[in-house]
């Protein structure tokens, strides 16, 4: 989308939602992405997709490849909390799910704020399998 199919939107929050539910994630260029608040409002911020930066001299089909592969961890509860997050997918190697829990953990206790210390239990778990607890008493 242009600068002048944004500024359609007008910061009209139903439009702007109907986008953000459209889409899964959204690029945008380094001078287009600070007008977007000004033209959009907080609506994709909210949403969660606010949108990445794309470079001038960056690959695009490389970096819509990024950003189907990760994931965003959102902690809206600092006290009492469960999330579920994917990490791998069955065509995947033992070592690569095993490289992607390390990671996604690390990762999700380096945003608490006691780090371990607020962590009991970590559990793994399929789609419709049972749990494992791997981590906790």
């Amino acid at each position: 989308m242009t600068q002048d199919d944004l500024k359609k939107l007008k910061k009209d929050k139903k439009l702007v939602k109907k986008l953000a539910n459209s889409y899964s994630a959204f690029l945008a260029s380094s001078t287009l992405i600070r007008l977007i608040p000004r033209l959009l409002g907080p609506g994709l911020n909210k949403a969660g997709k606010f949108p990445a930066v794309l470079g001038s001299n960056d690959d695009i089909p490389e970096k819509v490849e990024a950003q189907k592969a990760s994931i965003k961890f959102q902690l809206k509860s600092k006290k009492a909390m469960c999330m579920g997050v994917p990490v791998a997918n069955v065509q995947m190697t033992p070592a690569d799910i095993q490289a992607n829990i390390t990671l996604a953990v690390n990762f999700m206790v380096s945003l608490l704020s006691k780090n371990w210390q607020q962590v009991k239990r970590l559990y793994i778990k399929s789609t419709m399998g049972p749990s494992h607890r791997i981590y906790g008493f």
